[in-house]
């Protein structure tokens, strides 16, 4: 028995030097490639399919026809061939999947894939690719049975099946459950769908796929909101119709990122709540994503959004600081005063810095009680000084030379230079009572000493840098040039970025010349806030990053409390562990 020649059709009008898909292409121009698959049925496992077929299309225009049938290498159903016709002697000429895929993956590449209850084709492509080794692209893909469902009513369709769309749309080429027929009759409907977008404010193929997913009415009626928005970084406001301040974000794409606002993927309920209330979204645009970061924390700041739920209330920080007079004693204060000696923080909560303060009770005898203490009247002692825990300056048991130097002298040191002996105090209580079994006591100390090391280790940092007068730095822009930021006392006062091929100091010489004026202070965080002043150090800090100029040195403790980092490391993975353990 002869058997007929197997021929594939050609790849007509593929373009091999398109570009990547971005999702702000209008729908006219973006190129689509529908596909379908005929298969033997059940599950996707890397086999399976029996045929495919695809018409690349874009601006109404066809491009491109890929059909072929595909040998699955076993038996095809008798249901198989009663619903579509092909007969296992039609595929024994065909070629194998693993033969086919190079020439499918060619002629999607660079374009939006579509295809009729899209997950079902996706999964059979995705493990056939993933059974012989080929890496699956990842195209974008659009569904045109979930868009209809989006866009038609069921007074218009009873049902969205490819048949019933066909009809409603009068396809040129009808269903005949063969994959390249499948695929036109899929094109018209597209197409169709494609027109009904309009009256939805849906015009680029990231808002058609986005669409196309189950979003909120809300996110639907308020999806205007994201229009007309700059494509740069910057800080993006949601306004109430009373100008209020609702939430305020950062991105380095203002446009991408308030659109996902009103996609699918956005699923919190506060955010939902939010969008309700919002009438206006408001852009600033910065020069580079430092000055939006910072931008945001003052902004946060400033007016407190009640959908934002970090960075608010920076004035709440809270320092540990020595009390004045004889015999001093750790007080959680609300700021710091030119003349005090010995402090730590900021932290962020009274609890964290309470925390902070148990440490330190643990490892030097300071003392816990809150009488003011005078050096002629003597007070009776607490229970702490009958159990040892405190050498009881309040019936002057030890004079306040031998306090400062025992009590008061270790703090000021770990807290500005060396916590070595703090934490070797620390370790050895932690010591004793792991070997007593007590290991739960062990714990709290262990829990005590990474709140002593975490508010030491940044305190520091964030000192080193806000000790310079005026430091000016450099890093790559992604798209040639330089991001320059000028910080004054751990301040971002000016921002730029110079153009590409021309040489950086012009540009810093007129940051500096429109720059924040900010004058010394005092403390580890004078002029900004902690977290500020922290993202700017990140920034600092990465490989690329240069700096410029420095009026001074930048430089840390040796002995200091970074060098306990990886200490700091243990403590809170032993900590993050034992709570994961406590709540399974």
């Amino acid at each position: 028995m002869a058997q007929t020649e197997y021929v594939q059709e050609p790849l007509a009008g593929f373009d091999p030097g398109a570009g990547g898909i971005d999702p702000a292409l209008p729908l006219y121009a973006t190129t689509f490639v529908v596909v379908d698959l005929e298969t033997t049925g059940g599950a996707p496992d890397g086999g399976g399919i029996t045929e495919i077929g695809a018409v690349k299309v874009r601006g109404g225009e066809e491009l491109g026809v890929l059909a072929t049938l595909v040998n699955p290498g076993v038996p095809i159903p008798p249901f198989i061939t009663v619903l579509t016709g092909i007969t296992q002697a039609m595929l024994v000429p065909a070629p194998p999947i693993e033969q086919v895929l190079p020439s499918f993956l060619e002629f999607v590449s660079d374009a939006v894939l579509v295809a009729h209850n899209a997950p079902y084709d996706v999964g059979f492509l995705k493990a056939a690719c993933a059974k012989h080794g080929y890496r699956w692209p990842n195209p974008r893909v659009l569904d045109t049975a979930a868009l209809a469902r989006r866009v038609l009513t069921r007074d218009e369709v009873p049902n969205r099946k490819l048949g019933t769309l066909a009809a409603y749309f009068r396809t040129a080429t009808q269903p005949t459950h063969r994959a390249l027929d499948d695929a036109k009759a899929t094109v018209d409907v597209l197409h169709g769908l494609i027109a009904r977008l309009g009256g939805h404010r849906v015009d680029t193929i990231g808002d058609a796929i986005e669409f196309a997913r189950a979003v909120t009415p809300t996110q639907r009626r308020k999806r205007h909101l994201a229009e007309g928005l700059p494509k740069a970084p910057g800080v993006y406001i949601f306004r109430a119709a009373d100008d209020r301040p609702l939430y305020v974000g950062t991105s380095g794409d203002i446009a991408t990122r308030v659109r996902s606002y009103f996609t699918a993927a956005e699923k919190r309920a506060r955010i939902s709540e939010m969008l309700a209330a919002a009438e206006r979204v408001e852009a600033v645009e910065c020069a580079h994503s430092l000055e939006a970061e910072v931008r945001e924390l003052r902004l946060i700041g400033a007016h407190a959004p009640p959908y934002n739920r970090r960075s608010k209330f920076p004035e709440r920080a809270v320092w540990l600081k020595l009390t004045d007079g004889p015999y001093p004693r750790l007080s959680v204060v609300r700021s710091i005063a030119p003349g005090d000696a010995g402090y730590l923080g900021p932290f962020s909560s009274r609890r964290a810095a309470e925390l902070a303060a148990a440490g330190f009770h643990d490892a030097v005898p300071l003392r816990q009680c809150t009488h003011r203490l005078s050096l002629r009247t003597v007070t009776p002692a607490c229970a702490l000084a009958e159990l040892g825990r405190c050498p009881a300056p309040c019936e002057h048991r030890i004079t306040p030379e031998e306090y400062d130097v025992r009590a008061v002298a270790p703090f000021r040191t770990a807290t500005a230079s060396d916590p070595q002996p703090v934490v070797d105090a620390l370790l050895a209580r932690i010591e004793v009572l792991s070997r007593d079994q007590r290991y739960e006591e062990a714990a709290v100390v262990r829990s005590r000493l990474a709140a002593v090391l975490r508010a030491t280790v940044r305190m520091q940092r964030l000192a080193a840098l806000t000790g310079i007068a005026e430091l000016a730095a450099a890093r790559p822009a992604a798209r040639g040039g330089w991001e320059l930021a000028l910080v004054r006392y751990g301040r971002l006062a000016g921002a730029g970025v110079s153009p590409p091929g021309v040489h950086p100091r012009p540009t810093i010489a007129a940051i500096r010349a429109t720059a924040e004026t900010v004058p010394p202070g005092h403390g580890p965080v004078p002029h900004a806030s902690a977290e500020e002043t922290e993202r700017i150090l990140s920034w600092l800090e990465r490989p690329e990053t240069r700096l410029v100029e420095m009026s001074s040195g930048w430089a840390s403790p040796v002995a200091g409390a970074a060098r306990f980092r990886d200490l700091l490391s243990k403590a809170e993975s032993a900590a993050s562990h034992q709570l994961s353990t406590e709540r399974s």
